[in-house]
C-alpha cells in the first residue's frame, strides 16, 4: 500500500484533548478502510503565518499513514466537513519516517540548548556604548575606518591691493531671514 503524510491544523480555541480526539477520529476513518496511522504527532499550538478564519494559532497534528488511496480520500473529505479544520495537507512519500518528525526534533534541540542568555552577537545586549542615532553597533560590524583625507586649511583672504588689475572681491552678507539687510 501506498504511504502518505497528513499534517492538519485544527481551530485555537479547542482544547489539546479535543485536537487528540479529532487525531483519534481520523485515524479510526484510515483503519476503517483498510489502512493504519503508523505516527501520530501533536505539535501543539502554534502560530500561524495569517490568519484562517479569524485564527491566528492552530493545533497542528501529523499523521503518518500506510493505506489505500480510498482511505485517505474519505478521510479529507471528513475533514473539510468539519468546522474544527481549519487546513490540511495530504502528501504521498515514498516511504514514512522513523523515529521524531523534524519539527519534534526542532523542539527537542531547543530544550537541550537551554536558554538564551549569552550574549547576542548584534542588537541591545552589545556591551559598547551608544553610538549615533542611540543604536548600538560592533565596531568590526561597519568594515575598516576609512583614513580621513587632508583637507587642506582655508586660504587666507588676500588683500584687495594684492592685484591691482583684478576687479574688486563681491562681498556677500551671510545668508539670513531671507537676505534682507
Amino acid at each position: 500500500m501506498p504511504f502518505y503524510e497528513n499534517v492538519f491544523i485544527a481551530r485555537q480555541d479547542i482544547s489539546a484533548t479535543q485536537a487528540d480526539t479529532l487525531a483519534e477520529t481520523y485515524s479510526n476513518v484510515i483503519a476503517e478502510n483498510g489502512g493504519k496511522v503508523t505516527k501520530r504527532e501533536n505539535w501543539s499550538l502554534r502560530n500561524i503565518a495569517y490568519r484562517i478564519k479569524k485564527n491566528r494559532k492552530g493545533h497542528y497534528v501529523l499523521l503518518n499513514i500506510d493505506g489505500p488511496p480510498a482511505a485517505v480520500q474519505e478521510m479529507e473529505r471528513q475533514m473539510r466537513i468539519s468546522e474544527d479544520v481549519l487546513r490540511y495537507l495530504t502528501t504521498r512519500v515514498d516511504e514514512l519516517e522513523e523515529g521524531p518528525s523534524a519539527m519534534m526534533r526542532r523542539s527537542r534541540d531547543d530544550d537541550e540548548r537551554g536558554p538564551r542568555d549569552g550574549p547576542r552577537r548584534f542588537g541591545r545586549d552589545d556591551d559598547r556604548g551608544p553610538r549615533e542615532g542611540g543604536r548600538r553597533f560592533r565596531d568590526d560590524d561597519r568594515g575598516p575606518p576609512r583614513e580621513e583625507a587632508a583637507v587642506p586649511a582655508p586660504a587666507a583672504a588676500a588683500p584687495a591691493a594684492a592685484a591691482p588689475d583684478a576687479p574688486a572681491a563681491a562681498v556677500e552678507a551671510p545668508a539670513g531671514n531671507g537676505g534682507d539687510a
